[in-house]
C-alpha cells in the first residue's frame, strides 16, 4: 500500500532505480512517500549571498549527498517513473528556505 523512503534518495547513485522499484513494488493506487533535503532557487540563491554555498554542497563529505534534489527535479523523477505526484510539503525552517521536503505520489490505479 505505501512505500517510504526517508533522506535517502540524496545517497543513491541511480534514483530512476530506487522511483521504478517502488512503483513495482506497489499495487494499483498504492502510494510513494519521499523526503530528502530541499533545494529551491530561493534557498540556493540565500546561501550563495551568505557565502554559505561551498560549506553546504561541500565535496568533501565522505559518504555524503550525492544528489541535490528541488520539488521539480524529485516530480520528474517520479513522473518519469509512472507516478502521478499527490502532494508537496516542505518542513523546516522559513518558507522556500526549507530544510526538507516531503512528496507523495500515488501508482495510478488501471
Amino acid at each position: 500500500d505505501v512505500v517510504i523512503s526517508a533522506e535517502v534518495v540524496e545517497h543513491v547513485y541511480l534514483p530512476r532505480n530506487l522511483a521504478k522499484n517502488a512503483y513495482e513494488a506497489l499495487k494499483p493506487g498504492g502510494r510513494a512517500i519521499l523526503t530528502t533535503p530541499y533545494h529551491g532557487y530561493w534557498k540556493n540563491l540565500a546561501l550563495a549571498l551568505t557565502g554559505k554555498l561551498d560549506a553546504h554542497f561541500t565535496a568533501l563529505w565522505d559518504c555524503g549527498h550525492i544528489k541535490f534534489w528541488s520539488r521539480r527535479t524529485l516530480t520528474q523523477l517520479l513522473e518519469e517513473a509512472g507516478f502521478r505526484v499527490e502532494r508537496f510539503v516542505g518542513v523546516g525552517r522559513v518558507l522556500f528556505l526549507w530544510k526538507s521536503m516531503i512528496l507523495v505520489a500515488r501508482k495510478p490505479s488501471p
